[in-house]
């Protein structure tokens, strides 16, 4: 008679690479390089060992496999926001390139904190990350210092910093000020204020503002129409009170720029609860191409940053880096900077 102790005791044993193998009739090594996507194994049998290996219940351990190789394939990518709908895009866009190449994204959100990314860009490189990319070229002198040591590729994106610690994939984002103010000019426009910006925490949003103050000085016209928002992330409800505010302040204002689309659209809301009419008392510019620019009524004109190319862009060029033994090792000098075009798109709030 069978003792069903050891049955039992036989069908929780962990199934092996080796039982794999055996079982699907195939060397170990087929094995290994069926589950890394080595090009040495065809299609057919792979999927043949893939199946095998499901059926036993066989799970990969990739944590060995990339001890033995030193590689984690891992990108560790750190973003100031899980709620933001443009960087949610960047990252779909950058993990294209990336799980092509069999690797995978490692994430982290520094909720526009410098000092939590510093301790987030730690925490990562624990894990050995084969790149890292960060957002914006804002970072404490502990980041900066950590990652300018040439260990590793350095990819900062969404900005064109004037001291990158790596390589670069953005736009200047005071430049696309210069052109909305030219916008709304050419549409006859003079009077024109800009929302948010005032957080050094928002970097990006900060140099917008910068951006706006000089294009309208470059033109003879004022910049003082100026209404701050607070720390980010920047809500609608900021959006409208700032809209309020400088209603109050200055009611004879005839266009604003936000430093967001939703910024705009609180804005929007505010003119539409106070009877100013949008865009004929005042016309309301945003930035980011949301989706929520295009369903609104009227629909937002804006700044489309492209997140989608910047993220895919970011991840070709992480991937070439790593494919390429020569570009690696130029991790710091010289840089490789790609520069993302952004396109107005308009809409009815300032045609």
């Amino acid at each position: 008679m069978s003792d069903p102790t050891a049955k039992s005791s036989l069908s929780r044993r962990v199934v092996t690479m080796k039982d794999v193998a055996k079982a699907a009739g195939v060397s170990v090594m087929t094995v290994s390089r069926a589950f890394k996507d080595h090009t040495s194994v065809k299609g057919r049998t792979r999927e043949h060992i893939r199946q095998t290996a499901s059926e036993m219940g066989y799970v990969f351990d990739s944590t060995a496999a990339n001890l033995r190789t030193q590689r984690s394939n891992f990108i560790a990518v750190v973003i100031p926001s899980l709620n933001n709908a443009n960087f949610a895009d960047t990252i779909d866009g950058l993990s294209g390139p990336v799980e092509a190449s069999g690797r995978q994204i490692l994430l982290g959100n520094s909720n526009y904190d410098i000092d939590r990314e510093e301790r987030l860009v730690e925490q990562l490189l624990q894990r050995r990350p084969e790149a890292i990319v960060l957002t914006g070229g804002r970072h404490t002198k502990g980041v900066r210092s950590r990652l300018s040591d040439g260990g590793l590729p350095v990819v900062e994106m969404w900005d064109l910093p004037a001291n990158p610690i790596g390589h670069v994939v953005g736009f200047d984002n005071a430049s696309t000020m210069k052109d909305m103010v030219g916008h709304l000019v050419a549409s006859g426009h003079e009077r024109i204020g800009f929302i948010g910006g005032d957080a050094p925490q928002d970097a990006r949003g900060a140099h917008r503002r910068i951006g706006f103050v000089a294009a309208m000085e470059e033109l003879g016209l004022s910049a003082r129409r100026l209404v701050g928002t607070g720390t980010p992330p920047i809500s609608m409800r900021e959006g409208a009170l700032a809209m309020g505010q400088l209603l109050e302040q200055l009611p004879d204002t005839d266009a604003v720029i936000c430093v967001s689309d939703l910024t705009a659209f609180g804005a929007l809301t505010e003119c539409m609860r106070r009877g100013v009419a949008v865009p004929d008392d005042m016309a309301i510019a945003g930035f980011g191409a949301y989706e929520i620019a295009s369903v609104c009524v009227p629909a937002l004109t804006t700044i489309d940053p492209h997140p989608r190319e910047i993220g895919r862009r970011t991840g070709e060029l992480i991937v070439s880096l790593l494919d390429n033994p020569t570009l690696a090792g130029e991790t710091v000098d010289p840089h490789i900077v790609v520069k993302i075009p952004t396109d107005i798109t308009p809409g009815g709030s300032a045609p």
